[in-house]
């Protein structure tokens, strides 16, 4: 598929849009099944290389709306990207923060069950979806031993998330920003943590999963044989230092799939998101 193929489709639209701070990046799309909760709820982080103009969470609305129509709340977050004032480190990743801790202060008012919750993320949005499970662990070391103790990134109290379904992710920003890197670039990344030649600081370290392993959750990597944009690669690599951080992951390597099936519904890629998203919210 090309993404014509998806964008051209007519739009569904949400139930409602959040704000939970005061730039237009910063909002969340509610998605509400029909009839009586409470509503089993999925996290959902879009994708576009961190960048605003690539992509904002519009472009999931067609599986969001697949999820509503089995039932299943999303909690669809944006964020501001690197392109954006703000955007960078540390505000890319404070905003979805922000907006993953957001669901929180708003489950009770819509009848939404978080507990188990799935975070579902595509491109840039699998690492970020990633990586808001791995601040739920983070919080649980001591700092020293993780990260700097002046990370701006890591809260005492984060929203927990039970499982993570990443679509085409790129969770280990050390490896993407080797390289040849990804359909992403090399570049993008420095612009998203920061150049490391001008810091002192392990720009990896609060920012890149692998770095805060292990989560210590469910993790499946859906990923296409023909995706031009994420290497295979990457899957492999991370389902392998993260085993060895004594975290199971699972990784689903599908033919005949590239990076736009898997946010397209009606595809076998889609089919096995909603069948691992299943599996973790126990339906």
């Amino acid at each position: 598929m090309a993404w014509p193929d998806l964008l051209t489709r007519e739009r569904p639209a949400p139930t409602a849009t959040i704000d939970y701070g005061a730039d237009q990046m910063q909002r969340v799309d509610l998605w509400l099944p029909a009839g009586k909760g409470p509503h089993p709820t999925v996290l959902m982080v879009h994708g576009g290389c961190w960048q605003t103009e690539i992509a904002d969470r519009r472009i999931m609305n067609w599986i969001a709306e697949d999820l509503r129509r089995r039932g299943i709340a999303v909690w669809n977050i944006d964020y501001r990207g690197v392109d954006r004032p703000g955007g960078g480190y540390p505000g890319t990743f404070l905003d979805a923060a922000a907006a993953a801790d957001a669901l929180r202060v708003n489950a009770p008012k819509h009848d939404l069950d978080i507990s188990p919750l799935v975070a579902v993320g595509h491109s840039a949005g699998g690492h970020l979806a990633l990586w808001l499970a791995a601040r739920r662990a983070a919080s649980t070391r001591p700092r020293s031993l993780l990260i700097p103790r002046r990370s701006p990134l890591i809260s005492t109290d984060p929203l927990p998330i039970d499982a993570v379904v990443s679509l085409g992710g790129l969770p280990d920003l050390r490896l993407a920003a080797t390289p040849p890197g990804s359909g992403c670039g090399t570049e993008v990344i420095e612009r998203l943590v920061g150049p490391p030649t001008l810091s002192s600081r392990n720009v990896f370290a609060d920012t890149s999963v692998p770095e805060l392993a292990p989560l210590s959750v469910r993790q499946v990597l859906i990923n296409g044989l023909q995706d031009r944009i994420i290497p295979v690669e990457y899957a492999y690599d991370y389902k392998r230092r993260m085993r060895a951080a004594g975290d199971q992951v699972t990784v689903r390597m599908l033919d005949r799939t590239g990076h736009v099936e898997l946010i397209a519904p009606d595809t076998a890629a889609w089919a096995a998101a909603v069948e691992e998203i299943g599996k973790a919210l126990g339906r």
